[in-house]
Formats: structure tokens, sequence, C-alpha cells
């Protein structure tokens, strides 16, 4: 719901880092590699109850992942980097309710498992609609820079890296955090189905 103002706030920054790293001939693919081993990093930290170096950890890897993107676009952006790209975020966000729940199985398991149900939802939904989206020629209008159909929701990045923080601010209220965002996931789940089963009527 909120990436939109938070792509056009850091656009201008990261677009700058952007382009110092093409000067130093420094690849896209090679930008997402790094983001994605430090948010596994990130998630190692969770496990081991270093909480604030895991949040530090992750927050940097969502960096490294908004300047992949910027950096393909300033020299060649590819399907393999977009599929890198994609493929890697959805791990990555899979691994830190699972973090959570490898750092205290007994309190935390059942939350984890409920709230990567929801991951598998919006996920699914998202990128079904993004396959069925390229087979009818469909552009995002609100996302055009994306290497695939943006199909928006209550819970984007902006808002699950929002939760991500608070657990590891607040870990003992992981459940609280886990439940109430996998709620918003259905929300977003719904109104996916909604907004594909209309777009894609015939």
């Amino acid at each position: 719901m909120f990436d939109r103002i938070a792509l056009d706030l850091l656009r201008p920054g990261i677009t700058r880092l952007a382009h110092g790293l093409a000067r130093a001939r420094v690849q896209a693919d090679h930008v997402t590699l790094a983001g994605f081993a430090i948010g596994m990093a990130g998630a190692a930290a969770i496990v081991l109850h270093a909480f604030g170096v895991g949040l530090a950890l992750l927050l940097t890897s969502r960096l490294f992942d908004g300047l992949d993107g910027a950096l393909a676009r300033i020299t060649t952006a590819t399907d393999r980097g977009a599929f890198l790209d994609i493929s890697l975020d959805f791990i990555f966000y899979a691994s830190i309710p699972l973090a959570f729940a490898l750092a205290d199985p007994a309190a935390n398991g059942l939350p984890a498992a409920v709230l990567l149900a929801a991951f598998v939802g919006t996920a699914s939904s998202f990128l079904a609609f993004a396959v069925l989206a390229a087979q009818r020629g469909l552009k995002s209008v609100v996302y055009p820079n994306k290497g695939i159909y943006y199909l928006g929701g209550l819970t984007e990045a902006t808002e699950t890296l929002v939760c991500f923080a608070l657990m590891c601010l607040w870990p003992a209220q992981f459940a609280l955090w886990a439940y109430g965002f996998a709620a918003l996931c259905l929300l977003t789940i719904a109104t996916r189905l909604w907004a594909g089963w209309q777009a894609l009527s015939p």
C-alpha cells in the first residue's frame, strides 16, 4: 500500500548510488546476490537471538534490493535478472518468520506457520496474475519499471519490512505481529483475487 510512496522518497538517493555502482562496473545480478546473502545473514542472526543485528542486516538487504533494479535500468535490464530478483525476494521474506520460529519453536512455531501460509497466498496471487498479465500484454501504470506486472495490495514490501522491524524490536510479541500481519495478508489476497478476476475476465 505504501510502496509507491516509499519508492518516490528513496528513488533519488538509490539512483545516485546505482550510478556509482555502474561507474565501478558492478553488475545488477551481483547486487541481487549480495543483498540476498545479507538477508540470510540477518535471518541467521535472528535465530541466534541477535535481533538488533538481524534488523540492521535485513534493512541493508532491502537497500540492495532497491539498488539492483535501479542499476539494471541504468545498464541493461534482463529477464534473467528479474527472475533472480523476484525469486530471491520471496525466499528472503519467508526466511524471517522461519528464523523466529527456530529462535523459539514453542512460542513462535504456530504463529510463524500461520504467517508463512498467508505469505503463500499473497505470493501465489501476485505471481499468478503477473504470468497471465504478461500473456495478455498488460502493463502496470503504477509500477511501470518493474520486471513483471506488480499487482499491489494492502501488504506490500514496505508494510512487510515494518512488520519485520516490529518483530525484531519487540521479539517477545512475535505472535501478535505475526497473527496481525497474517490477517492483513488475507485482506490482500481477497483484493488481489477480486482485481485479478475483474482484469482477466473475457
